[in-house]
């Protein structure tokens, strides 16, 4: 039988760590790639690096800072705030063409390590409007990937029907939400674990952990 192998588009931060675990469970073979676009952050590569040691799993980093010349971002510029999106325009931290990008690199990578299984964290409930993390969007870059490529890859998005809530249910269920909630970074401040507490990375992040671990005792309760 032929090994099952996948490439996880790897941040380091709480969706992309679960989407890690998820793989790990069930792939034979996962390879983690994170991509240096010029993050404000180092911390964000650092935290990434980390984990795949220690998890023991294989990790690329691949320098995409034409992106940051391209798009200036409130990720990757230090004068630019970091601010939600007003009147239905997209908040400040969006980063134009990124999935995009990351994924078809992520493709790339997985032609040439014979992997058929590409997985990315992008969801479509809780987002803040980013046209790139829509399930058409995914669905759409996927054929044309097939056809670029000439080549059966698969895009896997675990996260995409499921907001933070179940998002921290699933790494519960996956025996990982102390690790996941202590040792990742979704700040947009720089700060791992429970983060700034400001942000509004941080906002979402709490917000779903509070709602899980709230229905968790309430279930608890009538059992």
């Amino acid at each position: 039988m032929e090994k099952q192998k996948a490439i996880v588009v790897f941040s380091g931060g709480q969706d992309s760590t679960t989407c890690l675990f998820w793989a790990l469970q069930k792939f034979d073979e996962v390879i983690a790639v994170t991509f240096d676009y010029g993050q404000r952050h180092k911390k964000e590569i650092e935290c990434a690096k980390a984990i795949a040691k220690e998890l023991d799993v294989e990790h690329h980093v691949l320098d995409m800072g034409l992106l940051n010349q391209l798009a200036p971002n409130a990720l990757t510029r230090e004068d630019i705030k970091v601010e939600a999106g007003h009147n239905g325009e997209l908040p400040s931290t969006f980063v134009e063409g990124r999935n995009m990008l990351f994924l078809t690199f992520a493709g790339v990578m997985a032609k040439v390590k014979g992997a058929k299984h590409i997985v990315t964290g992008v969801c479509e409930t809780d987002f803040s409007g980013y046209p790139d993390c829509r399930d058409i969007f995914i669905k759409s870059l996927n054929v044309t990937m097939n056809l670029a490529m000439d080549y059966g890859f698969v895009i896997h998005t675990p996260l995409m029907w499921i907001d933070k809530a179940a998002t921290w249910q699933m790494a519960d269920e996956l025996g990982k939400l102390d690790y996941i909630r202590n040792k990742t970074l979704t700040c947009y401040e720089g700060v791992i674990g429970d983060g700034c507490g400001v942000c509004p990375a941080c906002h979402l992040r709490r917000r779903g952990l509070e709602r899980y671990l709230q229905s968790k005792e309430e279930c608890k309760a009538t059992n």
